[in-house]
């Protein structure tokens, strides 16, 4: 194998794209959204009064009315054939974490001979896909196969488009025919209800309308590399697991801090703009685009719109970018640790609520010390964090996260909150009776004539915090790059709910006896920054002082793995909660843990069963030629050297070997929680043990006989 013409075919197999792009006047006026059927599009296709209900039911959450959707189904079809699409799906959300769509030609044989294209207000309602294939984690048996897709309203249709045509993709939820939710919308769309039920009278009681009405936005930054897909398919491991279960580190990583906001490389940008042209007629607003810390990596991130919406959205980035990739040459990895040594990948929610009318709930002001309702809110999240870490922990569990959180590079996986340093100020004084505020932010000198002064923020980035308040929302840094962020906002939608209505009996019992609002709201504030300040941490997240200082000295829960997060899920504490705001049943939060045991098991299986044969049929037998060859060069004492560190390593990966294949047949037990442990406790290390021999052998044997792409070329071919 010739690894030099590898790295040549790596560096040029790729083409630009001869089509003139879009002008930014096109992107503005014609290419945004132009794949999406908005409620501008179905305003000229509608009635008047069935619009308006139409209408009532995207914005303010009325009850579909089931008499107008045929009329929706007709002016949909028509469309959708407009814009070309020749078949349709209920596209949704299993508890996967990916997507999933059935496709159904609009094309019906009308028994002459003939055919029509039909779409019914039915087929858009309600659809049964067969759903015994699906985990549901013992909410109902495999024969038990009927399931429903219902259409989520709220969610703009749109199309996918391919080489031969496209695809109609109605956003829809996915239930058992018990009722029971399967898919991950479901419960995310009760969360933002049971937020909105939970804020609005905590806004009246600050002078908001009774119609007022509350929703999260997210905006959700996606991480990810890129390398030649000349290198991925000879990676066995990357195919199977999505990252490297072996590779030496090489010379140069992120050491430089070179590669962080550098120039794009032209092959990457151009990639970066297909996608970006694709993401737009789709109508997701992504704003930003840049190198990364890590060689390789990059990120790409929308601006705010409500939870729902983006969580569809951020499914849809993932998919355009590793479908986009593949016209470049290059294959997008979107694993959290998809290479050893160098950053992982994250995806940062950042998480805020925001009225109807456009008023963003966490917005501080000018004068934040003032702003009473924006510390009221600011106390809530604080609670919210501090009493449920577990599940926010959970939230982001998995086996792929857990080579990320916790590592100088991500933050840990103890939950805490960075304020900033006025915030913070601002809420010790309220605690201590001070009041007032503390110097002013000002302006920033940069220390040239010719250089502006900028507005100081009110406090510095923390990148080592895993919940962080960044000026008007709260940044979620612990959520991972392959996942769905739909869990992740579900959970964080619930507990600002159950904060927030208990703030708010508190607060309306003190105006009930007489209390002035304005010293009401100061007193629960201060109480409840009193109670739970112990989350409140703005140093390094990295250090080791901190693990010990929260864990030992704070009391903070260090949920270090997967497995010692997920038995919490179904806690007393957690299954009330959900029930309570209506979210999940008891019975779907069982569900939702028992699969995360079954993925995080067949994950790691995947992963140690790929590693025995990548070193038991490539790298051993790479080791073993490599040896012959030497034994037969003669018997010179740098032959003879070399050859003992080849046969010492050699021996070191069979040893690992022969105990990594026992550990893969062992399995643990016959409970998915007892296969889960297994893998953790003793396939893992396994794994590291050959891993670390395989990575010895790589930096003795010749690159000639190496049989995998190595760090060094995946890493910096461009």
């Amino acid at each position: 194998m010739n690894h030099d013409f590898d790295v040549i075919s790596a560096a040029r197999n790729w083409r630009v794209d001869a089509s003139a792009p879009a002008t930014p006047a096109q992107v503005v006026g014609e290419l945004f959204a132009s794949d999406v059927l908005t409620l501008e599009q179905l305003k000229t296709r509608l009635s008047k009064p069935d619009y308006r209900s139409l209408r009532a039911t995207v914005e303010r959450g009325a009850r579909l009315d089931p008499a107008i959707a045929d009329t929706v189904a007709l002016a949909m079809k028509t469309w959708a054939m407009e814009k070309g699409a020749t078949h349709y799906t209920h596209w949704f959300q299993p508890l996967t974490g990916s997507t999933a769509e059935k496709h159904d030609s609009f094309v019906s044989p009308n028994g002459d001979g003939l055919a029509i294209a039909t779409f019914s207000g039915k087929e858009l309602i309600q659809a049964e896909p067969d759903a015994s294939s699906f985990p549901s984690g013992g909410l109902r048996a495999t024969f038990e196969a009927r399931g429903y897709t219902a259409w989520d309203s709220s969610s703009p249709a749109f199309l996918i488009r391919h080489a031969n045509g496209a695809t109609l993709c109605i956003p829809t939820a996915f239930a058992s025919w018990t009722g029971e939710a399967l898919d991950l919308k479901t419960p995310l769309l009760r969360s933002v209800e049971a937020l909105n039920q939970a804020v609005t009278p905590a806004l009246r009681l600050f002078g908001a309308s009774a119609g007022t009405r509350v929703g999260s936005s997210l905006g959700a930054e996606q991480e990810y590399f890129l390398i030649a897909e000349e290198y991925f398919f000879r990676r066995p491991d990357l195919v199977m697991t999505g990252r490297t279960l072996f590779g030496a580190r090489p010379p140069r990583g992120q050491e430089l801090e070179d590669h962080y906001f550098g120039a794009i490389p032209d092959r990457v940008l151009s990639f970066m703009t297909d996608a970006e042209m694709q993401l737009y007629a789709l109508g997701i607003p992504v704003k930003t685009r840049h190198n990364e810390v890590a060689p390789g990596q990059f990120e790409i991130a929308p601006i705010y719109e409500s939870s729902n919406v983006a969580a569809d959205h951020q499914q849809l980035i993932m998919q355009v970018l590793r479908n986009t990739a593949r016209k470049y040459g290059l294959v997008a990895l979107l694993h959290e640790k998809p290479f050893a040594g160098v950053n992982g990948s994250g995806k940062h929610c950042n998480w805020s609520m925001a009225t109807d009318a456009g008023e963003n709930l966490l917005e501080p002001g000018d004068t934040p010390h003032e702003n009473l309702q924006f510390l009221f809110f600011c106390a809530a999240v604080i609670r919210a964090v501090d009493e449920h870490q577990d599940l926010l922990r959970i939230s982001v569990a998995g086996a792929s996260n857990d080579h990320r959180l916790g590592a100088n590079e991500a933050p840990p996986a103890i939950l805490s909150i960075f304020l900033g340093s006025e915030l913070t100020d601002i809420l010790d004084r309220l605690e201590s009776g001070r009041g007032g505020r503390g110097p002013e932010a000002g302006l920033l000198g940069l220390g040239s004539s010719v250089l502006p002064p900028i507005p100081r923020h009110a406090g510095d980035r923390n990148r080592t915090s895993p919940f962080a308040f960044t000026g008007n929302k709260f940044e979620f840094r612990a959520v991972g790059s392959s996942q769905s962020i739909s869990f992740p906002v579900t959970v964080l939608n619930t507990i600002i709910a159950d904060a927030v209505q208990a703030l708010t009996a508190d607060l309306q019992t003190r105006l009930d006896a007489g209390a002035d609002l304005d010293d009401a709201v100061g007193e629960i504030v201060r109480e409840t920054y009193a109670a739970h300040k112990r989350v409140v941490f703005n140093g390094d997240g990295y250090s080791e002082d901190w693990h010990h200082e929260a864990e030992h000295g704070r009391g903070l829960l260090n949920l270090r793995t997967s497995l010692d997060a997920i038995p919490l899920l179904t806690s007393p504490k957690n299954a009330a909660l959900f029930e309570r705001f209506g979210v999940l049943t008891g019975r779907e939060l069982t569900a939702r843990q028992e699969i995360m045991y079954d993925i995080y098991f067949k994950t790691v299986n995947i992963e140690g069963e790929t590693t025995e044969y990548v070193a038991q049929t490539m790298i051993l037998p790479a080791a073993v030629r490599y040896l012959g060859d030497l034994r037969q060069a003669g018997a010179g004492r740098a032959v003879q050297g070399l050859a003992a560190q080849v046969e010492a390593a050699a021996d070191a990966l069979y040893d690992a070997l022969l105990h990594l294949g026992e550990q893969n047949r062992a399995l643990g037990g016959d409970e998915v929680h007892e296969k889960a442990h297994h893998m953790r406790d003793h396939v893992l290390p396994a794994m590291t043990e050959v891993r670390q021999a395989a990575d010895a052998l790589e930096k003795v044997v010749a690159d000639l006989h190496w049989p995998l792409p190595s760090y060094r070329q995946m890493l910096f071919v461009k």
